[in-house]
């Protein structure tokens, strides 16, 4: 399996490189969230779960996937692995 040096370009992997870079942050961080910090096998909390989230602001599909691997939208680096719904949240709330 190949390893990468972390962070990475976000928008340079192809799509299945993101798998392997988001199964690589999922390892490093223990299995846990990096917005939350629960287990990103788990459903996130209800803290988070309780925000209310503009579905119309993200594409079809974007809960299709439980764990996204997260990246900054300015500079294209990838940040951790992340719960589907966390990664809404820092989108919408944070600019993520």
């Amino acid at each position: 399996m190949t390893t990468y040096n972390l962070p990475v370009d976000y928008d340079k992997l192809p799509q299945r490189e993101r798998r392997v870079v988001r199964e690589q942050y999922i390892k490093e961080q223990n299995n846990l969230c990096m917005h939350c910090g629960e287990d990103l096998f788990e459903e996130p909390p209800e803290r988070i779960t309780e925000k209310t989230i503009r579905w119309d602001m993200f594409p079809p599909g974007f809960l299709n996937y439980p764990i996204h691997l997260q990246h900054d939208h300015f500079t294209g680096l990838t940040e951790g692995a992340a719960h589907a719904y966390c990664n809404a949240v820092m989108w919408q709330y944070h600019g993520k």
